[in-house]
């Protein structure tokens, strides 16, 4: 799927392999992150590249990955946002930015990819006028 890559943010590695590997399979150019200073280094070093972003909320040590969501949205204000999470679910109502999913762990690995097509998919029905 061209146009750009899937930003993955995930602290437990098994996971973000796991993650990397489904989207990947699924046909998406995916980048992994194993915590946000790493997710900001890439998605700064070119933010055009990503089309999406699929983030665990704790991420250990520095931001969030509600922060991460925020902050790339404030360079592109309709970036698709999946969040994952063992714990935080109930916060995304007031956490989360707008037009995004929640899911909750444990979870199937096509339930992020369904989420990430559809936020995708979603975002090509919006006119850019």
């Amino acid at each position: 799927m061209g146009g750009g890559a899937v930003l993955i943010v995930e602290d437990e590695t098994m996971i973000l392999l796991d993650l990397e590997s489904a989207l990947e399979e699924a046909g998406f150019e995916v980048v992994g992150a194993n915590n946000a200073a790493s997710a900001v280094a890439a998605y700064n070093a070119n933010p055009e590249k990503f089309k999406a972003l699929v983030t665990d909320i704790r991420l250990g040590p520095g931001e969030t990955g509600w922060e991460l969501a925020r902050r790339f949205r404030h360079t592109n204000n309709v970036l698709p946002v999946v969040y994952i999470s063992g714990d935080s679910a109930a916060h995304w109502a007031h956490e989360g930015v707008p037009n995004s999913i929640m899911i909750a762990k444990p979870y199937f690995m096509p339930q992020i990819v369904t989420a990430v097509s559809r936020l995708l998919n979603r975002l090509s029905t919006i006119d850019p006028s």
